[in-house]
């Protein structure tokens, strides 16, 4: 009886084995969603796996997978992981760009060390993700990040993202620059409204 324990228990141990990292990795291309899925949840605890779940997470087709995806990522953590999700504001698939979106808003201090480059980012595109971005970012840099949008943007569709975000962090101390943004772009009437709905609220905090 002794003997066919031990057998069993081998058994069970080299199951176990075989569910190991390798394993894992070769289950993120099975056929099925479910195993797929599955895997990247165990994934989850393996940083070395952020490459294969970045690369991974670009060309899985069901969302269940993905948003597990999203998830083990942000688990994770850390500078790849920021830099990783990064590139993907730059993504024309809209649902995997706000999934990346969502994830970077919880990482304040990774985010952080990209922040001024994302809103000086060549692409107006990228730069208005950024205060997408800062919409939900907790950090108390965030209201000087944005000003510093109004001091020096030309791109209208950046400057009244940037003015909408305001409305929601900034401080009295702002309102001025804030004015100043309907002297720099006198023709967008939308703009000028926007500027004053956003000092409005500042004022009433």
């Amino acid at each position: 009886m002794g003997l066919r324990k031990r057998a069993v228990e081998d058994e069970l141990e080299t199951v176990v084995l075989e569910r190991g990292y390798e394993t894992l990795l070769l289950a993120l291309r099975s056929e099925s969603a479910l195993n797929r899925r599955d895997a990247v949840r165990e994934l989850s605890a393996y940083p070395q796996a952020v490459t294969d779940l970045l690369n991974t997470l670009t060309s899985e087709p069901e969302h269940a997978v993905r948003e597990a995806l999203l998830g083990a990522l942000q688990q994770l953590g850390g500078e790849p992981v920021v830099a990783g999700l990064i590139t993907l504001l730059r993504s024309e698939d809209a649902v995997l760009r706000n999934g990346a979106i969502e994830v970077l808003q919880t990482m304040p201090e990774g985010v952080a060390l990209h922040m001024l480059e994302l809103l000086n980012d060549r692409d107006s595109d990228v730069r208005i993700f950024a205060i997408d971005i800062l919409q939900q970012l907790a950090h108390p840099q965030a209201p000087e990040w944005l000003l510093s949008v109004l001091k020096d943007e030309t791109h209208i569709n950046v400057v009244s993202t940037a003015v909408d975000r305001l409305a929601e962090v900034g401080r009295a101390e702002m309102v001025p620059e804030l004015m100043a943004i309907k002297q720099r772009f006198p023709k967008e009437a939308y703009l000028a409204f926007a500027v004053d709905l956003a000092c409005r609220r500042i004022e009433e905090v």
